[in-house]
């Protein structure tokens, strides 16, 4: 073969070679995928149309179902503020005391419920926008204290776990029992004034029949802030 064909196929060779520099195939990612797919957004948010849409308040929703008891535990934070979480506890006035705001009433509403009123006080006076979430942190085990006095074992106050229904039977046998002057017949349950309707209630038992009898579906369960009071009998000589 003569030079001048050696020259012809070395150029050729020189052209191939140069075809295959300029013109690399697309190398595989991880399980195949090309590595020109598009990156991933920040924090795992999908893109739409170019544009990366911002994550929310990390999935914060407020609670809309329990209702806030005394004791409770809450944690507050103003996001505009840029502070950590503040600690606050429901008092025994059912109130929380706020940050800027002060003494509002807690008990009986719902997270979502205060954390809205919150938000109206905060941005009439003191922000142009505040952004408040509220969460409670943890439910007070005391539901509250009924009173028990007169003729029983030991007079006083007495707890009511969140867990139980305390009825006027348990209560008594809670206390103690009967002393020896009970009028088991005629106790009396006193409930406060919009416990359960404007004007209060007072209920009379037949304790004999409750706890002697086992007519137990005559028992009442208790709320928090009832009296029982118990008479003395008479006594015929």
């Amino acid at each position: 073969m003569d030079i001048r064909n050696w020259k012809m196929i070395g150029f050729a060779w020189l052209v191939a070679l140069a075809a295959g520099v300029l013109t690399p195939t697309l190398a595989a990612g991880p399980e195949g995928a090309s590595t020109n797919a598009a990156p991933a957004t920040p924090g795992g948010a999908a893109s739409s149309g170019g544009l990366v849409k911002p994550n929310s308040l990390s999935g914060y929703v407020p609670d809309d179902k329990y209702m806030l008891r005394v004791g409770d535990k809450v944690s507050l934070q103003i996001m505009e503020d840029k502070d950590l979480p503040k600690a606050l506890v429901v008092a025994d006035s059912g109130e929380l005391n706020v940050p800027y705001v002060g003494r509002v009433a807690a008990a009986g509403k719902t997270c979502k419920e205060l954390g809205a009123e919150l938000k109206t006080l905060l941005e009439k006076e003191y922000y142009h926008r505040a952004t408040v979430i509220l969460a409670l942190d943890e439910a007070n085990k005391l539901l509250g204290r009924v009173y028990v006095w007169g003729q029983v074992r030991t007079q006083g106050p007495i707890d009511i776990s969140a867990a139980e229904n305390l009825t006027v039977g348990k209560a008594i046998l809670r206390a103690g029992g009967f002393s020896d002057f009970a009028n088991k017949k005629r106790v009396k349950l006193i409930r406060a004034a919009g416990a359960d309707g404007p004007g209060g209630q007072t209920i009379e038992l037949n304790l004999v029949e409750i706890l002697e009898q086992g007519r137990t579906e005559k028992d009442v369960v208790l709320k928090p802030d009832d009296f029982i009071a118990v008479p003395s009998r008479f006594i015929n000589f």
